[in-house]
């Protein structure tokens, strides 16, 4: 009878490690089932598909800020509201890497929709723009105004300029 039990008890204990010492390599962002202007963080697979033993504590930087999110079946809440739309920058590390999401979040009549941004257009837009304007000499000041009108929204949106190369560097390492 002690043997049995004592290999429930290490049998129940190995499950809970395991759990616990699940980690976050991919996860998908959606609006909260709340409808409280709170973005949701999915923990999934890579293939986008959720997983759905990931719970306890995780640490991620939300546009440069540290928080700590509590997940509860592959689901964590943010803790922030968002007033208005802005980029979101969110970046977990653990110890197979750094993954990281770059996000705009529009909303609307009170609903938030996140579009996943690739890094690399923030890298494409500017080049494209100031080849433009080498190629064709008569396209200078506009390319110049829309390089301004590109930064300022970025800025103005919550982007700012440590975010934005943050998010190429880390662009170009997942590249390479």
């Amino acid at each position: 009878m002690k043997h049995i039990f004592l290999l429930f008890f290490l049998f129940l204990s190995s499950v809970v490690v395991s759990a616990q010492n699940a980690d976050i390599n991919n996860f998908i962002v959606k609006e909260s089932l709340l409808k409280n202007s709170k973005l949701a963080i999915i923990a999934a697979d890579s293939l986008g598909n959720p997983i759905e033993k990931i719970n306890g504590i995780y640490t991620f930087t939300v546009s440069g800020f540290t928080q700590s999110i509590t997940f509860n079946d592959g689901v964590g809440v943010l803790p922030l509201q968002l007033e208005r739309s802005a980029f979101v920058y969110l970046k977990h590390q653990n110890d197979k890497g750094t993954h990281s999401k770059l996000l705009y979040v529009y909303k609307k009549d009170g609903t938030l929709n996140p579009y996943t941004i690739n890094s690399m257009w923030l890298i494409l837009f500017p080049v494209i723009l100031v080849f433009l304007a080498f190629a064709f000499r008569k396209f200078i000041i506009v390319a110049v105004i829309l390089l301004l009108i590109f930064f300022y929204f970025n800025h103005s949106n919550g982007l700012n300029v440590s975010t934005f190369f943050e998010t190429v560097f880390d662009g170009l390492k997942k590249m390479f």
